[in-house]
């Protein structure tokens, strides 16, 4: 089971790694272990769980800032990856999770995914996501609050997002 740690900032896993240089100015590490059948027919890392594994570390993120308790409803608007190296099994990446940039009621969020294998950056994402009422139809606009959180957060580890 994983858990934030705030001092360090990183999702703690049955194994740890160590914070590295390439993702110190991200407040979120998302520890994910590549699976054998995760795999492509080339044993390449399949491009589609690239995504699957943002969206994870997207949910640890808002749950970091307290914006992801089951009431909130969001819809991902947008979502790209580059992938710069191949990644095999086995293999762990440590994904660090940011805030580009804070819209009204969206939110641009930017991942590094980090090979622990190769200790080098394999990947990197944007996702756009776009807050709504309960209703799943009205945009909702994001609280003083949560703005708050968010740059506190971003702050600590020398990132400033745009607003």
């Amino acid at each position: 089971m994983s858990s934030f740690d705030k001092q360090s900032g990183l999702v703690s896993a049955p194994e740890y790694y160590p914070r590295p240089e390439a993702l110190a100015h991200y407040p979120v590490i998302h520890h994910q272990p590549i699976h054998w059948g995760e795999m492509d027919a080339f044993n390449h890392l399949n491009n589609v769980v690239y995504y699957r594994y943002a969206e994870s570390a997207r949910i640890a993120y808002l749950q970091t800032l307290g914006m992801f308790d089951g009431s909130m409803v969001t819809v991902l608007a947008q979502s790209s990856c580059q992938y710069l190296r191949p990644v095999t099994y086995p293999d762990t990446l440590l994904l660090g999770v940011r805030c580009q940039r804070l819209g009204n009621t969206s939110i641009t969020i930017e991942y590094r995914y980090y090979s622990t294998a190769q200790l080098a950056i394999v990947a990197t994402a944007e996702a756009v996501v776009v807050r709504l009422e309960s209703d799943g139809k009205t945009k909702l606009p994001w609280t003083i609050e949560e703005r708050e959180r968010l740059l506190a957060l971003e702050t600590d580890v020398g990132h400033t997002p745009k607003f």
